[in-house]
């Protein structure tokens, strides 16, 4: 993916203490599933605790602290299924790295915000002003629509989810767009105006989407609900289905509503 270099450094630290994230996978029929910290990893967590026995299921959860290792995971049979990323994500990783990883269902929403230590209110925003967007293609599209949404920034038509800096036609205020790795974006309040964060990032970071975030994405028509993932042909796998009923039960709707508050958005249907 555009930009999306992995770094020997961020290799090193892509796994986090919660497992290697790497190895065989077991074979004691455990399904091992990928994921981010926040919330994918305690939404997962809250499954296996609480509902994953009584559903005859095994779950191993394998944290990461990047964007392409869960994928790459994936498709080279380390994981079973992962849970951290969205349609359009997706879609870009299969095309550009020549994957064949296939969405499952849809779990939840965690809304895109724009947060600041120098400003509470965005209608604020100085000209000039230095703005941070992920480096990555789909979430850089998404953080530019965000901005466009807020009457930053116009971009040019059609501009799809892979919108780049390119597919800006109008920038009034003259922000100078800074292009950093995802999980460095909550690191760079301090030198940047504003920064456009993904929700796992803010959280892990300690923001909270809807107390700190001073622009925060809609739910409306999003097309940005995380997904559980799989190699195709493991759609059909018992444990997958399982899994991926468990992820759309009433259960997992209350826990994700009750702990999120709002910060993350529950989707009951795939």
């Amino acid at each position: 993916m555009r930009k999306a270099v992995v770094t020997a450094a961020v290799l090193a630290l892509g796994l986090t203490a919660c497992g290697s994230g790497g190895g065989a996978k077991k074979d004691d029929g455990t399904l091992v599933v990928g994921a981010t910290a926040v919330p994918a990893g305690e939404v997962l967590t809250y499954i296996k605790d609480n509902l994953a026995a009584k559903a005859g299921l095994k779950l191993e959860i394998r944290e990461f602290t990047d964007y392409v290792l869960p994928n790459t995971a994936l498709q080279e049979g380390s994981l079973d299924a992962n849970l951290y990323q969205n349609q359009p994500f997706l879609d870009e990783f299969n095309k550009t790295k020549g994957t064949d990883l296939v969405s499952v269902v849809k779990a939840y929403l965690p809304p895109m915000g724009v947060y600041s230590k120098k400003l509470k209110d965005l209608a604020k925003l100085a000209d000039g002003a230095t703005v941070a967007v992920p480096n990555e293609t789909t979430n850089e599209g998404r953080a530019l629509k965000l901005l466009a949404s807020a009457g930053l920034i116009t971009l040019k038509p059609g501009a799809g989810t892979t919108a780049s800096p390119a597919d800006i036609t109008a920038n009034p205020r003259k922000l100078v767009i800074k292009e950093l790795e995802p999980a460095q974006l909550p690191r760079s309040l301090d030198d940047v105006t504003i920064a456009v964060i993904n929700n796992n990032y803010a959280q892990d970071a300690g923001l909270s989407p809807t107390k700190n975030a001073i622009y925060l994405e809609s739910a409306r028509n999003n097309p940005y609900a995380n997904l559980l993932a799989v190699k195709k042909g493991n759609e059909k796998d018992p444990r997958v289905v399982k899994l991926a009923k468990l992820l759309t039960s009433p259960e997992v709707h209350t826990f994700i509503e009750d702990k999120y508050q709002g910060s993350v958005l529950p989707v009951t249907s795939g």
